[in-house]
């Protein structure tokens, strides 16, 4: 009997929506270093219906917008002129990360930074209007020292 939890999938994993699948999976390639493990097209071969990379351990579904199912619900953020979701990794060099993204065509919407909660921070748009953040960690700290920083930061 099959496993009813694929053994790549005992965490949650996100499922994009972009306007182009067969493009996204090459940036993603390209700027993250994905591993493309599958790939479904449609049966006319315009669209991609599913499917699945790998970003380090981390297991990313997509598919092609198609507003024609669904009831226009899972749209492409480029169709909707917004995204809700931003996908947060953890990288030894958020700088350099930041950099291949960018020159793989992402748009850098916040420079990479120390930030008072301890870690590196930036943040890219892909082509796709998905964003990625990405953090260094540099310092621990408590809650309280967190916060203590945060007022000084807002002040």
């Amino acid at each position: 009997m099959a496993d009813p939890i694929p053994p790549y999938a005992k965490h949650a994993i996100a499922h994009l929506v972009v306007d182009n699948g067969a493009e996204a999976l090459d940036y993603y390639k390209k700027a993250f270093g994905a591993e493309e493990k599958m790939r479904m097209p449609s049966p006319d071969g315009s669209k991609i219906m599913h499917a699945m990379i790998t970003i380090g351990d981390s297991v990313i579904y997509l598919c092609d917008d198609f507003p024609e199912f669904n009831n226009g619900q899972h749209r492409a953020p480029k169709s909707t002129g917004s995204t809700s979701v931003t996908i947060h990794q953890y990288v030894t060099d958020c700088d350099a990360a930041i950099k291949r993204a960018e020159e793989a065509g992402g748009t850098v919407v916040m420079p990479a930074s120390d930030t008072f909660w301890g870690d590196r921070y930036g943040k890219v748009v892909d082509p796709f209007g998905h964003e990625w953040s990405f953090a260094t960690h540099q310092k621990d700290m408590t809650p309280e020292e967190m916060m203590e920083a945060a007022k000084t930061a807002f002040s």
